[in-house]
């Protein structure tokens, strides 16, 4: 049992049996130090507002982000102090246990090394408040994270998904390759013209491996954790305005873990200005080698 809890075991043995403060701290046991100890220990309750807000805000962010946010703000604090405070405010995120699964070889993913080289896609449904389901394109960068699209829709087919995609290619470079499951959307006549078409290669899972495409099922996960369990839809317009600004929130403000908490549009920044420096370098050291080269070259006299 910790000092706290001894501490408050020993004032209700006082009050309740009428014992004397050292009868009761023998009883427990609990030292007198500790019993008689009064907390100065700055309450910040600045910071503690602050945290509050940041929680009522982001649901369903835990202490972690929540930590990165502060930082942003200003706020000098490490994920110690704030998981601190943040137990002590009771705002602890409460998750779904899962179900124990048997063991299962992963199939490990190729891995891209620059921005628009593979993308990901899938859908998600839900529903407004009339019983209707709806449909969400959800379209991500895999080395980025960064959301692409969420189109919103009662149906969506191939030709809408290629219209879509041609709309997210009117304002960034196109994909080597999009990795896909096998729903009928996918493999569509649309989809195959507009695969080649824009020479773009369409990698499929193997049926009923969902692993395989682990980025758009997490990000599937975050999204409807975070935007679609939290509000109520109208309607399909009312839908799509509300990923609309998640999508943006997700993309310049939510901190990414795999990202060093930065968020897809500010980790796009930073590698393409490192790669760039790279390339600099390497040209300049060319140049040196190639003229240290040229007047080292002697001749015969």
């Amino acid at each position: 049992m910790r000092p706290r809890a001894r501490c408050t075991l020993a004032e209700w043995a006082q009050t309740t049996y009428r014992l004397s403060q050292r009868r009761a701290a023998r009883l427990i046991p609990v030292r007198l130090q500790t019993w008689r100890y009064t907390l100065t220990r700055d309450p910040q309750e600045a910071l503690r507002q602050r945290l509050r807000e940041l929680a009522g805000v982001r649901v369903r962010f835990g202490y972690r982000r929540l930590t990165v946010l502060l930082k942003r703000e200003g706020w000098v604090v490490n994920a110690k102090r704030v998981y601190r405070l943040y137990d002590l405010e009771g705002l602890a995120v409460r998750t779904k246990p899962r179900k124990k699964l048997a063991s299962r070889t992963r199939v490990p993913a190729i891995a891209p090394t620059r921005p628009n080289e593979r993308w990901t896609m899938d859908f998600v449904s839900a529903r407004t408040t009339d019983g209707r389901w709806f449909r969400t394109l959800t379209v991500v960068d895999i080395f980025t994270r960064e959301a692409l699209a969420l189109v919103v829709d009662r149906s969506l087919t191939g030709i809408k998904v290629a219209a879509a995609l041609n709309r997210i290619l009117e304002q960034r470079p196109k994909p080597l390759a999009i990795s896909v499951d096998n729903g009928t959307e996918f493999v569509s006549k649309a989809m195959d013209a507009w695969a080649y078409g824009h020479a773009v290669r369409l990698d499929f899972i193997r049926p009923g491996r969902p692993v395989e495409n682990a980025f758009i099922e997490s990000f599937n996960g975050r999204l409807r954790d975070e935007c679609l369990n939290s509000h109520v839809f109208g309607s399909v317009a009312e839908a799509q305005a509300v990923l609309d600004v998640w999508r943006n929130d997700y993309n310049r403000v939510r901190p990414h873990s795999a990202l060093q908490d930065r968020t897809p549009v500010e980790w796009a920044q930073y590698v393409t200005e490192s790669r760039e420096v790279r390339d600099s370098i390497s040209v300049n050291e060319l140049r040196v080698e190639t003229e240290t080269t040229a007047c080292s070259v002697t001749f015969p006299v």
